[in-house]
C-alpha cells in the first residue's frame, strides 16, 4: 500500500506540474486569441496562487483530521475540472478571425485590390465581428480552481508519507516524489511546443486557406488541446487515491509524540521577532519576485528578441532550461553532503552561486538582435535605413490614394527588405496569386516608380539573430545551473537557522508570504512593464487596444533584464546584514554551549566528588565494622 501510495503521488505531482507549465507556454497564445496585453495574461497567472490561498489555512488544519487519500483525489479532480473550465472558451467564441488582406482565391485571376476605395466609414466597419470581450475570464476561473485542487496534494501528500514510514524511509520517499515532479515542466513545455504549432482552428477549417505561418504575430496555436489533454492526465491521477485507506500500517519504529501545541501568535510573534529568519524571508520573497517573473515571460522574450517561433521557444524550454535547473538541485544537494556544509557554509554557498549567476547575467545585456524596420513603425517612409523610436506615421503621400485603417496589423515584405504595417500601407494596387503566395504589385511606397512588389509577412531580418541565439541559449543553461546550485543549501539553511519546535510554522509562514508576495504579483507588474514597450498595438474587433503586435527589442530587453536583475540587486544587498547577524547568532550558540558543557561540566565534578566522598566513607564504616569484628573475635 505504501508503494501504491507513494506511485499515485509521484503522479500527482506530475500531472499539476505539467499542466502548471503547459500555462506558462501558452502565454502568446492567450494574448493572441483573446486581444489582451501582457499584465492580464499575468493577472491570469497569479489567478493559481489566489486559488490556493483561499483554501490552505482549511486543508493544513482539517485536512491531517480527514481521509487524506481522498481529500487529495478531491482535490485532483477539482484540478482537472479547472484545466477543462480553461480550454472551454475555444468551444464558446467560435473560429479565430486575424485581419487580413490576402484572399484563397481559387480557379480565379481576379483578386481584390488592397488598395481599398470608399468612405472611411465603411472601411471601420469592414470585416468586424462581435467581441470575444471576457473571454478571458473563463481562464481566470480555471486557474482559480487547479489552484484550489492543487493545495491539498503537497501537504496532506507528504505528511501521509511521514507519519506511516520510518525517518530514513520518507526522506528517500519525498526525495523520489520531488524527482518525479521535475519531470511535468519538461513535458508541458514540450507539450506547449506540440500544440503551438498545429492552428487553432485544427478540423474547422482548410489548412490551405491559412494565410499566416507559426512565426506571425498573428498566429494562435491549438492552445485548448493541451488543455484537454493535461485536463485527462489529472483526472486519471485521482483514481488511485479513492482505493487507499485512511491509514497505513506502521513501518519500522513508532515516531515519537510530538510535543504539545502553543499559542499561534505568540508562537508567530517569536518566529518574526528571529532576524536571520525575517531576513532570509526577505532575501527569498524578492529572488523570488525576480525568478518568476523572469521564467513566466522568458518564453515570449525568445519569441519577440529572437524571433522565433513559440513553438521552438517552449520546446528550447522544455529540453534545456528545465533540466538544467533540475540538474542544479540535484548537484547542490549532493555537494552540501560531500563538502559537510554547516548553516554558515550553506548560506554561503547559496550566496556565492546566486552571485555568480548575477554577474554571467550580465552579459545577456549585450546578446541583442537589431530592431525590425517597419516602415511608419520603426522608421520614416522617407528613410528606410535609420531604425528611431520617434512618433511616425503610418499615412504619408505614397498611399494617401488609399482609404488604408492604420490599425490593422497585416505586414508584407517589400523588396527593399522593409516590412510595411499592411499592403494597403505600402501603396499596392493589385495582387497575383492566392493564400501563403500572394505577391502584391505596383506597391507605390515600396519603391519611387511604382512597380515594386511585396510579399506577405514580415521581412525575416534574422541573419544576427542566429548568429547570436546559440550563445544566448549557452549562457542561459550555465546561468540556469549555477544557480539552481544554490537552492538546496538555501532550502537548508531555512530550516537549520531556527529551533526545531518552530520548524513547521517556518516552513509554512515561508510558502504563504512568497505565494501572497511573490507568485501572485510578479507576473502582473512583469507584464504590465513589458506593456510598455510596445510600438505597435492590435485592434479589438469591438474597438481598443488588443494584443501586442511589435515591440522596441531594445526597451523590451532593457526592461526585462533590467527588472530581474534590480531585485537581484536588492536582495544582495539585504544579504549583508544578514550574515553579519547570523555570524553573531552562531557565536552567541557558541557561547552558550560553552557556558553549558562548563556548567555541565561543574555539575559532573561535583557529583563525582560526591560520589568519592561517599565512597570514602562507605569504605572506612566498612573498616571500621572489620576491625570490631577482629576484636570480638580475639575476644
Amino acid at each position: 500500500l505504501t508503494c501504491m501510495f507513494l506511485v499515485a503521488l509521484s503522479f500527482a505531482y506530475f500531472a499539476k506540474a505539467l499542466s502548471g507549465s503547459y500555462m506558462k507556454s501558452t502565454i502568446t497564445q492567450l494574448e493572441r486569441r483573446f486581444d489582451i496585453p501582457s499584465y492580464l495574461i499575468g493577472v491570469i497567472d497569479g489567478s493559481f496562487e489566489i486559488g490556493n490561498l483561499l483554501v490552505i489555512a482549511f486543508v493544513s488544519y482539517f485536512g491531517a483530521k480527514l481521509h487524506r487519500p481522498k481529500i487529495i483525489a478531491v482535490g485532483c479532480v477539482l484540478m482537472s475540472i479547472g484545466t477543462f473550465i480553461i480550454a472551454l472558451p475555444h468551444f464558446i467564441i467560435g473560429r479565430y478571425e486575424f485581419e487580413t488582406s490576402v484572399r484563397w482565391v481559387v480557379n480565379s485571376t481576379l483578386n481584390p485590390s488592397p488598395c481599398a476605395m470608399g468612405s472611411p466609414a465603411d472601411l471601420s466597419q469592414s470585416g468586424k465581428l462581435p467581441s470575444n470581450l471576457s473571454m478571458w475570464i473563463y481562464v481566470l476561473l480555471g486557474n482559480v480552481l487547479r489552484g484550489i485542487g492543487e493545495t491539498p496534494v503537497q501537504p496532506l501528500g507528504i505528511s501521509y508519507i511521514d507519519d506511516f514510514a520510518t525517518e530514513e524511509n520518507a526522506a528517500l520517499y519525498v526525495g523520489c516524489v520531488q524527482t518525479i515532479s521535475v519531470v511535468g515542466p519538461v513535458f508541458g513545455y514540450l507539450l506547449g511546443s506540440l500544440c503551438a504549432k498545429i492552428y487553432v482552428d485544427i478540423g474547422f477549417v482548410k489548412m490551405e486557406t491559412i494565410t499566416i505561418t507559426p512565426a506571425d504575430a498573428r498566429w494562435v496555436g491549438a492552445w485548448w488541446l493541451g488543455y484537454l489533454i493535461a485536463g485527462v492526465i489529472t483526472l486519471l491521477s485521482a483514481i488511485p487515491f479513492w482505493f487507499l485507506p485512511r491509514s497505513l500500517p506502521m513501518s519500522g519504529v513508532l515516531k515519537a509524540d510530538l510535543p504539545p501545541s502553543t499559542d499561534f501568535f505568540p508562537t508567530l510573534r517569536t518566529l518574526l521577532g528571529h532576524p536571520v529568519y525575517l531576513i532570509y524571508l526577505c532575501v527569498t520573497i524578492i529572488q523570488l519576485n525576480s525568478l518568476i517573473g523572469m521564467v513566466t515571460y522568458k518564453p515570449k522574450y525568445i519569441e519577440q528578441h529572437f524571433r522565433q517561433s513559440a513553438s521552438k521557444a517552449n520546446f528550447l524550454m522544455g529540453v534545456i532550461n528545465i533540466p538544467a535547473v533540475a540538474l542544479g538541485m540535484f548537484s547542490g544537494g549532493l555537494l552540501m553532503k560531500r563538502l559537510k556544509l554547516n548553516i554558515m557554509g550553506a548560506a554561503r554557498f547559496a550566496f556565492g552561486t546566486s552571485l555568480i549567476g548575477y554577474f554571467l547575467s550580465l552579459f545577456f545585456f549585450t546578446m541583442s538582435c537589431e530592431n525590425a524596420k517597419v516602415a511608419g513603425v520603426t522608421l520614416s517612409y522617407n528613410s528606410v535605413d535609420t531604425v528611431s523610436y520617434d512618433k511616425h506615421s503610418l499615412l504619408t503621400a505614397c498611399n494617401s490614394d488609399c482609404l488604408c485603417s492604420a490599425s490593422d496589423w497585416d505586414p508584407v515584405c517589400g523588396e527593399n527588405d522593409v516590412t510595411y504595417v499592411s499592403p494597403c500601407l505600402a501603396g499596392c494596387t493589385g495582387s497575383t496569386g492566392s493564400g501563403k503566395n500572394t505577391v502584391f504589385s505596383n506597391c507605390s511606397c515600396v519603391g519611387v516608380a511604382g512597380n515594386f512588389t511585396a510579399s506577405t509577412g514580415q521581412c525575416p531580418h534574422t541573419d544576427d539573430c542566429d548568429r547570436m541565439f546559440p550563445y544566448f541559449l549557452a549562457l542561459s543553461v550555465i546561468t540556469s545551473f549555477i544557480i539552481s546550485l544554490g537552492g538546496t543549501p538555501g532550502y537548508m539553511f531555512l530550516i537549520r537557522c531556527i529551533k526545531p519546535q518552530l520548524k513547521s510554522l517556518a516552513l509554512g509562514f515561508h510558502a504563504l508570504a512568497t505565494r501572497t508576495l511573490a507568485g501572485i504579483p510578479a507576473p502582473i507588474y512583469f507584464g504590465a512593464i513589458i506593456d510598455t514597450t510596445c510600438l505597435k498595438w492590435g485592434q479589438k474587433r469591438c474597438g481598443g487596444i488588443g494584443a501586442c503586435r511589435i515591440y522596441n527589442t531594445t526597451a523590451y530587453r532593457i526592461a526585462y533584464l533590467g527588472l530581474t536583475l534590480s531585485l537581484r540587486t536588492i536582495s544582495f544587498i539585504i544579504c549583508i546584514p544578514g550574515f553579519i547577524l547570523l555570524s553573531r547568532q552562531l557565536k552567541s550558540e557558541e557561547r552558550n554551549g560553552i557556558h553549558g558543557a562548563l556548567a555541565n561540566g561543574g555539575t559532573e565534578l561535583e557529583a563525582l566528588r560526591k560520589e568519592e566522598f561517599v565512597t570514602s566513607n562507605s569504605d572506612q564504616s566498612q573498616q571500621t565494622s572489620d576491625n570490631s569484628t577482629d576484636r570480638e573475635t580475639r575476644l
